[in-house]
Parts: C-alpha cells; structure tokens; sequence
C-alpha cells in the first residue's frame, strides 16, 4: 500500500516539474516571438534608415563634381544593398511612405506602422547628424547639409513632381516585393534603381 503511494507521489511530482519546464520554455518562447515580430524590425529600420541617409547625405556633401551621378548612385546602391540585408527583418522600407504603401496593400501590420515611421524618422536624424560630424562644418553648410539645392519655385510644381516620383518609388516596392503574382528576388536591385532614376529626373 505505501509503495503504491510513493509511486503516485513521485509521479505526480514530476508531472508537475515537466509541466513548470513547459511553462518556462514557453514564456521563454513567447518573449523571443514578440522580440523577433515587433523589435527587431524596429531596431532594423531605424539601424537601416541611419545608413541610407548617412551615405546619401555624405554623397552630396562630397561630390567633386557638378553632376547626380555620384549622388544619383550612391543612393541607389546603398538603398538596394540595405534592403537586401535587412529585407527578411523588417522588409527594408527606410521610409515612411514606403511602409504606408506596404501597409495598404496589405504587406505589414497596423500595429507595426507607428513603430516603423518612428524608427525611420529617428534614423533619419541619426544619420543626418553623423554626416554633420564627420565632414567639416563649412562643407557641410555650403553643401545645404546633404541638400542638391533650394528651390525657390512654384510650390505646387514641386509638390506634383515629388508625388510623381514617390508614385514611381512606391508602385515598384508594392509590385515587385508586396504582390504575391509579381513579387521577384530582383526587388532590391530595381527599387536601387528607381531611386536613382528618380534622382536624376528629380
């Protein structure tokens, strides 16, 4: 009688254990998903953001020349690398329209939104003040701070040829890395592309 009470004692007992190493490895699990689905990509975009704006803003701060070439390229290169090594994190928008426009065709999540304009926008600052460190202040400020110019034209020209061009930049993000029919692993390499098209005709 008393073996039988210790069998089922010692059963239950570690019933109970296995049940408590379930239940940790579980929260443990729970964690590293919510780490991996909402603050890593955040820390992607932000961390992704900073370089692009860095290496666009240094390209025409240090452009010898009087030509958009070395600007026009430079961004275009570096946005399709950086879309390359962050596009399976956080798909590698570095931009808060882009992630609007992925968010309406239905690419992210509403809850991941806020979070990633944040990100890009603190990025962009982050990257703005490392090119206002590393080149001297005189170039810095003669160059506008990263700036090709300022136009003093007719706003509303402007404003019809930015939209113009960021309809280009988003059509190619949601039609060739969003829709599943037209999706292709070239993405990074067409919008580095588009960028710098759009650069030029900008």
């Amino acid at each position: 009688m008393s073996g039988s009470q210790t069998k089922t004692e010692v059963f239950t007992v570690t019933e109970m254990g296995d049940a408590a190493a379930e239940g940790g490895k579980s929260n443990t699990n729970n964690k590293r998903r919510v780490y991996e689905q909402y603050v890593q990509p955040c820390l992607a975009e932000l961390f992704g953001t900073s370089l692009f704006m860095f290496v666009g803003c240094a390209s025409v701060i240090g452009n010898v020349g009087t030509t958009l070439i070395q600007p026009a390229l430079a961004h275009g290169l570096v946005v399709g690398v950086l879309i390359k090594a962050f596009g399976q994190i956080s798909g590698g928008h570095f931009n808060p329209v882009v992630s609007v426009s992925i968010y309406l065709c239905g690419g992210m999540k509403l809850v991941l939104l806020l979070p990633y304009v944040l990100a890009q926008m603190i990025g962009s600052v982050i990257g703005a003040f490392l090119t206002k460190a590393v080149y001297p202040s005189s170039l810095y400020t003669s160059s506008l701070g990263g700036a090709f110019n300022v136009v003093n034209g007719d706003l509303g020209k402007i404003t019809l040829s930015e939209v113009m061009l960021t309809l280009i930049l988003t059509t190619v993000v949601c039609m060739m890395a969003v829709n599943s029919q037209t999706r292709t692993p070239w993405a990074p390499f067409c919008i580095g592309l588009t960028v710098t098209a759009n650069i030029f005709a900008g």
